[in-house]
């Protein structure tokens, strides 16, 4: 497995977890299902009221979330960050993490911003995303240090750093990767990620997010130097290439 692609900020991916994915993966059910469940006063939009044992409650800024998430994103992208949530938050709990699910539900749903026509540009796909998430937050009211740890979340997921940081961050990184790779999901019991990939099915993820992420780097090379990006980039794009750091030191305006 390529270093820097998510399981790298888990700390590798196990057989176990590997064998299990493929089972799991062929239990999803179809894309009928899933969405339109709890009805939100503040903006009409829908959210499951509970997942695999996990609750959210909507307020004003959570429906803020899904609506920019609803309206910028493919379905394959809303489906993949609710995804990340929930796996996240059953990793969560068999770690015995505490944290504030809000937060991690808003971190969780804006993650892809950065792969959005909306959102996506110059700087990395996380740094763009974070950017975007952090404004939409503040606007809606959040508080400040909330929105930093928004940001923060966002902007660590594809690195090993966000596993050592609080579990706001780090289950972003774990949902994520668990989604992506099925990373992690040997900690939560398989009916749960049954309900799961009901509630919110993968519509052929695999194949769509690497097309969505490729996209990405085909307009915007220069922040995709870092990451599984560069992975994506070097096998889906034949136009990117990677500058060398040692090329960049030895240009450097020095005599040695």
């Amino acid at each position: 497995m390529n270093r820097r692609i998510f399981a790298h900020a888990l700390g590798g991916i196990t057989a176990i977890a590997l064998m299990r994915k493929q089972t799991i993966l062929a239990r999803a059910i179809s894309p009928s299902k899933g969405w339109e469940l709890t009805p939100s006063a503040v903006t009409g939009s829908s959210w499951p009221a509970e997942v695999a044992g996990v609750r959210i409650k909507t307020n004003a800024t959570i429906s803020l979330a899904i609506q920019e998430l609803r309206n910028t994103s493919s379905r394959v992208l809303v489906n993949h960050a609710a995804r990340t949530f929930y796996f996240g938050a059953l990793i969560g709990y068999a770690n015995k993490n505490n944290f504030d699910t809000e937060i991690l539900f808003l971190a969780c749903l804006l993650h892809d911003l950065g792969l959005t026509e909306a959102h996506m540009g110059p700087l990395p796909f996380e740094i763009q995303g974070a950017e975007a998430a952090r404004k939409l937050l503040l606007t809606a009211g959040l508080n400040a240090r909330s929105a930093e740890v928004v940001w923060d979340a966002i902007a660590m997921h594809p690195l090993a750093i966000s596993g050592f940081k609080r579990p706001e961050i780090a289950l972003v990184a774990a949902g994520a990767s668990a989604d992506v790779l099925g990373a992690g999901l040997e900690k939560v019991e398989s009916s749960q990620v049954a309900e799961v990939l009901e509630a919110f099915p993968r519509l052929d993820f695999k194949r769509e997010f690497v097309r969505t992420c490729a996209d990405v780097v085909q307009r915007y090379p220069q922040g995709a130097t870092r990451t599984f990006m560069r992975d994506i980039g070097e096998r889906q794009v034949a136009s990117f290439h990677v500058k060398n750091i040692c090329d960049s030191i030895e240009q450097a305006p020095f005599s040695e």
